[in-house]
């Protein structure tokens, strides 16, 4: 290459690197751990073999990463079991539509002594924001297909933990909570009637759900719908103000007391004027029926700095099980309904916790099999520490 201008060979001074984003298929690799046999040099007889490195289902083929990457596409990416296997098949690796069920039932089997552990810590928090969804469980015949029940309970740390009931009984959380919950944050759910009932928890309600109702009110009576959710954002714009802010427990107290009550005793006083003039089964009376109803639930959270106005992150987290419920449409039975609550509550905790899902489960079922009993709360996503870099 020879200069125009000057009439002398260029020469080479750097370079200049650009970046192009390419995309390499995700492939198989198959590990040969080699075993010692020994034997008597003098007979050859009593041939003995070394142990078999740990695995994380005893006898099983899969590998960690492996593993890690069905559990972490199936309950983090929602992609169901069946269509892994036709994505696995591209690069080469056939198997049968089961085995990958089997593994995931392995998994989930190894990880409920740790998930239990996190299960007993729940309910002594002063905090819980609860919520559930319907997912079908098909137990017998395909003309019956059942509905069970998962639901979230998230700890004051935001620890996430799902639980699985065969039905919509209020025994589920019942038995959950236990005797005492201190605050516990839920929808309109009757099943937590006899719980706070009994005095073991206060209730806190959530604005988001009523302020939704409002919202559909609007094609049909869209003044005073109007009226309500600009309140409601008045609300909301308090709360984004404390967190902007950086207030601690007591001064988010204190500023609720001096700004959002004022607000909720406006939103009283349009209850009391316009649900005698509204018909209850019209948008706008089902609205006010929904923030009536619960009135000091829904106006508690003023009371404790500790307290959030809506439950929109139990929500978020439950969240996962209505896409898996969408992409996978059952649970295949009530066993599959308990594994994917052992398995959602650690894939929602590690997004809570800035996690890795996949990361999580490759370096936990690498060490699962080899790791104390007595040091099980070590393996769980708060706390839990990558083994190495």
């Amino acid at each position: 290459m020879v200069c125009p201008r000057g009439g002398q060979p260029k020469e080479r001074r750097g370079e200049e690197i650009t970046e192009q984003l390419d995309y390499v298929p995700a492939s198989f690799i198959v590990r040969r751990p080699g075993r010692g046999k020994y034997a008597c040099k003098k007979c050859q007889e009593g041939v003995v073999i070394a142990d078999l490195p740990a695995r994380p289902i005893e006898k099983g083929r899969p590998g960690e990463g492996l593993l890690a990457q069905a559990l972490t596409s199936k309950y983090g990416a929602h992609t169901p079991l069946h269509r892994q296997t036709v994505i696995y098949r591209r690069p080469g690796a056939e198997m049968a539509r089961s085995t990958p069920c089997d593994w995931v039932g392995e998994s989930a089997a190894l990880r409920a002594p740790r998930v239990e552990e996190r299960r007993r810590q729940i309910p002594g928090s002063p905090k819980i924001p609860t919520d559930d969804t319907p997912v079908a469980a098909r137990n017998g015949s395909a003309q019956e297909i059942p509905k069970g029940f998962l639901g979230t309970y998230l700890d004051l740390l935001k620890n996430g933990v799902f639980d699985y009931t065969p039905g919509h009984r209020r025994e589920g959380p019942l038995e959950f909570l236990g005797d005492d919950a201190g605050y516990l944050q839920a929808d309109a759910y009757k099943g937590y009637d006899a719980f706070f009932a009994k005095g073991r928890a206060k209730e806190v309600a959530c604005w988001a759900h009523t302020r939704r109702k409002f919202f559909e009110a609007q094609d049909t009576d869209p003044a005073r719908a109007a009226e309500m959710l600009v309140s409601a954002g008045d609300l909301y714009q308090v709360e984004d103000r404390a967190k902007e802010e950086g207030l601690d427990r007591d001064q988010i107290k204190a500023l609720r007391q001096e700004e959002s009550q004022p607000i909720l005793e406006v939103l009283e006083t349009r209850l009391e004027l316009w649900g005698p003039r509204v018909l209850p089964k019209s948008p706008l009376g089902q609205a006010l029926g929904q923030a009536q109803g619960p009135r000091e639930a829904l106006n508690r959270y003023t009371d404790d700095g500790l307290l959030s106005s809506d439950n929109n992150l139990s929500e978020q987290v439950l969240r996962r099980g209505a896409l898996g419920r969408k992409n996978g449409l059952f649970v295949g039975h009530d066993n599959g309904g308990h594994r994917a609550a052992i398995l959602y509550r650690l894939v929602a905790s590690c997004k809570l916790c800035g996690i890795d899902p996949f990361a999580y489960f490759r370096d936990v079922l690498e060490r699962i099999s080899t790791h104390p009993a007595r040091r099980i709360a070590e393996l769980l996503p708060r706390n839990w520490k990558p083994s190495r870099p």
